[in-house]
């Protein structure tokens, strides 16, 4: 027979958060990274800022290599006991008032984008044959 796996909680892994103690949850099973951390493309950093907490979506996001994933069944220790991963909520917005979009503020300032530079034009034009005319 083989043998049962041991579960850990979320704060029991949460412990393991040093670069000589690193201890990573990703699929619902625990992993020892600790002696990865150096080997690691993405730095040790990345590791342990993935300590204690569920670090399934941080690891599938990057997109790991079939090797990556095969390396992983040597540091396996354990699964995690899913009723200590806070479950995720999803994200609703705000009640905000409806918004009744004026359409005639849009004309009326379609109009003044067109017409102030028509009348700054006729100004303009207006004022140098007025100055040219008074010269003469």
């Amino acid at each position: 027979m083989g043998e049962e796996s041991k579960v850990f909680t979320l704060s029991e892994v949460a412990e393991h958060n040093s670069n000589k103690d690193c201890w990573l949850v990703i699929g619902g099973k625990v992993y020892d990274v600790t002696k990865f951390l150096e080997d690691h493309p993405g730095g040790d950093d990345v590791l342990l800022s993935a300590t204690g907490k569920d670090a399934t979506d941080d690891f599938e996001d990057v997109g790991h290599s079939s090797t990556a994933r095969a390396m992983m069944d040597e540091m396996y220790v354990g699964d995690i006991d899913s009723a200590t991963i806070p479950t995720k909520v999803k994200y609703t917005p705000p009640k905000q008032p409806h918004y009744d979009h004026d359409k005639t503020s849009d004309f009326v300032v379609k109009i003044f984008q067109f017409l102030v530079p028509l009348l700054i034009l006729g100004l303009a034009v207006g004022i140098r044959f007025y100055t040219k005319s008074s010269s003469e």
